[in-house]
């Protein structure tokens, strides 16, 4: 038998440097426990030279990508998406259940919003995220075109998704991850929105393959994905690898 079950164990200098350094970043206390003193990143974010695709800004030894401005929402829509990346697969990958209350972060112009929307039922809610007011504009478009009432348009920051606390049974983040001005901030927020139990879904274009057409910067290695989320309290689930050009990796929170 584990003796730590029987009785709780004594604070110890690791801990408490532990603490101490998750309340720099900003953590919760409850969090702080959670995330392992060796893997935080000291700073937490760093500056120097990158790529003319990113911000020069590093995570992790990765740069973050510039984000997709709200002119370019039309290649999101555009007719060969199905044939090229199989987003009816994914959707059905997610297993939704109607009556789920569910979020598409960094949702843009709304393309798996509303179809999340139908899945859940009208019973269920799909909250859509985005921190650019003109793509919430052209999302609300969307779903008045296809008949969705379900659908919830919310105005996030780069540090803070705005959405209510344990109340989602799935977060997804299709291709949005590795474009988060603050990425640490914006899982952070995401676990506490998320139901214990709830599910964390990032699709994101293979970094391991060198013939996706995709800037290197807007692709990610499934192994860097999962130690970006280690620093949280999620435990992996597994990875689908059955997309033509991207993997679905699932996390699942913690039950507190």
């Amino acid at each position: 038998m584990n003796p730590q079950k029987l009785s709780p164990p004594r604070p110890t200098l690791q801990r408490l440097a532990r603490f101490a350094l998750g309340l720099l970043v900003g953590l919760s206390p409850a969090l702080c426990a959670e995330v392992p003193a060796a893997v935080l990143p000291t700073p937490l974010y760093e500056t120097k030279p990158g790529s003319f695709d990113g911000l020069g800004k590093w995570f992790m030894g990765r740069e973050i990508a510039h984000f997709m401005s709200h002119q370019g929402a039309m290649w999101l829509e555009r007719e060969e998406r199905e044939d090229e990346e199989q987003p009816t697969r994914l959707l059905a990958a997610l297993q939704l259940q109607p009556g789920q209350t569910v979020a598409d972060i960094g949702a843009g112009s709304g393309y798996f919003s509303w179809r999340m929307a139908r899945q859940v039922g009208p019973g269920g809610r799909v909250f859509a995220n985005d921190i650019q007011p003109e793509m919430l504009a052209l999302l609300r478009t969307n779903a008045a075109l296809h008949g969705v009432t379900n659908l919830i348009p919310v105005l996030g920051r780069v540090t803070q998704v705005n959405l209510p606390t344990n109340s989602l049974d799935l977060a997804l983040l299709v291709d949005v991850y590795h474009e988060c001005d603050h990425p640490f901030e914006i899982i952070r927020s995401l676990c506490e929105s998320l139901k214990p139990g709830g599910r964390l879904v990032l699709v994101e274009y293979r970094g391991e393959e060198k013939w996706i057409p995709i800037k290197p910067l807007h692709k990610m290695t499934e192994a860097q994905v999962r130690r970006e989320m280690a620093l949280h309290p999620l435990d992996f689930v597994d990875t689908l690898r059955t997309l033509p050009r991207q993997h679905l990796i699932t996390f699942k929170k913690r039950p507190q």
